[in-house]
Parts: C-alpha cells; sequence; structure tokens
C-alpha cells in the first residue's frame, strides 16, 4: 500500500506533492485565522452602529464586508487548486499499489476477492486517505494556530467553572472534546463497528463472486444465491442496529456541543466583560480548536471505513507474501 513513498520512480510526486500540499493547506489556515480576525472587528463595527446611530458610515461598512469578500476569493481559489492537485495526487498513489498488484496478479487471482481488492478497495483507499489525510493536517495546523489566539482572547474574562483562571477556557475546549471523542471512540469499540465494516465487506464480495460465476455457468443453484444475499442481509442488519447505537451518541453530543462556548462565556457575557465582536472572535476561535480536536470524533464513521479497507489489503497483500515464501521453498 505504501511502495509510492519507497519506489523511486514516484518519489517526486510523493515528496515533492506532498510538500505541495502541506504548504497550501498552511495557507489556508494563515487566510482562517485572518477572517477570525475580521469577525472581531466586524462585529465591533456592528456594535457600535446599533449603539450609536449614523457613527458607522455606509462606506466603511461595505468596506468591511469587502475585506471578507477578498479573503474568501483567495480562500476559495487555493482550495479549488489544492483539490484538483489532491486529487492527481492520490490517483498516482493508487497507479503505484495497483503497478504492483498488477505485476504479481497471475498469483494473486487464485486468491478469493482478489478482483474486488484491486479494483474496489485500492479506489476506496485512495478517496479516503484524501478526505481523511488532508482534514486531519487542517486539523492538526489549525490547533498550532488557534490555540494562542484562543489563550489570548480569553485573559482576563470570568469563564463558567473555572472563573478568572487564565487558561480556563483552553482547558474546557480540550475536557470537552476530548472527553466527547474517547467516549464515542469507546462505544464504537465496543460496538465493534470496525468488525462489522469488515464482515460486510467479506460478505458482499462472496455474494458478487456467485453472481460473476452465475453469468457464464447455469448450473449454479438459485438457492446458493439465495443463501449468500441472506448472509449479506444479516451482517447489513446487524450494521444498522450497531450504528443505531453509535448515532445515539454521536448526534446528541453534536447538538450539545452547539452551546458548549456559549455556557463557557456565560459568565462574561452576562457581566457585559466582552464586547459583540470579542465574543464572535472566542466563539469562532473555541469552534475552531474544539472541531480540530473533535477530528477523531467527527471522521470516526471514515476512518473506520479505512480501517476495514486497510485489512482487507493488509491481508490480501500477505495472502501473496506467503505464496511468494512458498514458491521460493
Amino acid at each position: 500500500m505504501f511502495k509510492f513513498f519507497t519506489e523511486k520512480q514516484w518519489a517526486l510526486w510523493a515528496y515533492l506533492g506532498s510538500i505541495i500540499i502541506l504548504s497550501s493547506l498552511w495557507v489556508q489556515v494563515q487566510i482562517d485565522v485572518k477572517i477570525n480576525e475580521w469577525f472581531g472587528e466586524f462585529y465591533d463595527m456592528i456594535q457600535k452602529a446599533l449603539a450609536e446611530p449614523n457613527t458607522v458610515t455606509i462606506e466603511e461598512y461595505f468596506g468591511g464586508l469587502w475585506s471578507f469578500i477578498s479573503l474568501a476569493m483567495i480562500y476559495v481559489a487555493i482550495a479549488v487548486l489544492v483539490s484538483f492537485f489532491t486529487n492527481h495526487f492520490l490517483f498516482r498513489w493508487r497507479t503505484a499499489m495497483v503497478d504492483w498488484y498488477h505485476s504479481v496478479y497471475d498469483k494473486a487471482r487464485k486468491i478469493e476477492g482478489a478482483s474486488q481488492r484491486v479494483q474496489e478497495d485500492t479506489i476506496k483507499f485512495s478517496r479516503i486517505m484524501e478526505s481523511l489525510g488532508t482534514s486531519f493536517i487542517s486539523a492538526v495546523m489549525i490547533i498550532v494556530e488557534f490555540l494562542p489566539i484562543l489563550f489570548g482572547l480569553s485573559v482576563g474574562i470570568p469563564i463558567f467553572f473555572f472563573g478568572d483562571w487564565e487558561y480556563g477556557l483552553v482547558v474546557g475546549a480540550l475536557i470537552w472534546s476530548v472527553g466527547g471523542t474517547l467516549f464515542l471512540v469507546g462505544l464504537g469499540l465496543i460496538l465493534r463497528l470496525v468488525g462489522v465494516e469488515y464482515d460486510l465487506q467479506k460478505q458482499e464480495a462472496a455474494y458478487r463472486k456467485i453472481l460473476v460465476i452465475a453469468e457464464d455457468d447455469g448450473d449454479v443453484r438459485p438457492k446458493t444465491l439465495n443463501e449468500l444475499f441472506d448472509d449479506v442481509r444479516k451482517i447489513h442488519f446487524v450494521s444498522y442496529l450497531r450504528y443505531l447505537y453509535f448515532n445515539i451518541g454521536n448526534i446528541a453530543y453534536l447538538q450539545l456541543n452547539v452551546l458548549s462556548a456559549y455556557v463557557f462565556l456565560a459568565p462574561a457575557i452576562v457581566a457585559g466583560a466582552v464586547t459583540l465582536g470579542v465574543m464572535q472572535q472566542i466563539i469562532r476561535a473555541f469552534g475552531r480548536v474544539e472541531g480540530s480536536m473533535q477530528y477523531l470524533l467527527k471522521a470516526w464513521p471514515t476512518i473506520i471505513e479505512l480501517a476495514s479497507v486497510y485489512k482487507r489489503l493488509r491481508e490480501f497483500e500477505t495472502q501473496i507474501e506467503l505464496m511468494d515464501d512458498r514458491v521460493t521453498q
């Protein structure tokens, strides 16, 4: 799976491409920081305009809007270009994988579900790596950049439960985010979501294989097809039930998540210790830090799918290696 990074022919794409993607993600985070600053300035201007009529001119108001549009256009342009480049980067990664599978396919084709591993799982692997990889890197960069901003904004204001402790808001975000993530990850492990996803794909592969055989072999009994589809049905129903339990915790937590920053800021808001602009900056910075810390929580279903794909490909490659060992012996 990782020959893309170990073989010389892919070195330029693998390493230069990684640098380009990382650099562009960092630029996007810097623009996001600028947008957070804009929120503070713009909402302070709105508060001033509402409190004292005609103190803000229409030119100043539209100038504030244009500042956001300028930042947003740059962000969109970079995001579109890096998405396009990332697609090519990951297709080269997939190509590196299938090139090796093609080279050993005379042996690999004898392994159960070989065609699905080479065609379907490689494209799933590359697509999931695109979404998970870039979002994980962005999450880390956002934490690095926004944590000091959140700390600076929260100094000197009262925080619910933590009082005037200068680290209160940052620690609150950490406890809420990490606690929720650990709870849902633990729930996913208890429900064996990775295992059920693996079993689901295994049953689907067996069912598809007999369908392919039945295209050319009229002796395949309808009962065989029905038996295999019954297995598919059972594992899907198990999957639905387990995700029902998981989603109860997941959705409830995410709904409560909307209020978390307002709860921590309650004493400061009631006491009038912050302006509207500063409040917006804090809430947005809190949300960015909190959202990044919740990366595992939000990406958990996708991580489960990636773990299942990785498990199937790793198993496939291990079987190929074992076949090579038998040949050499």
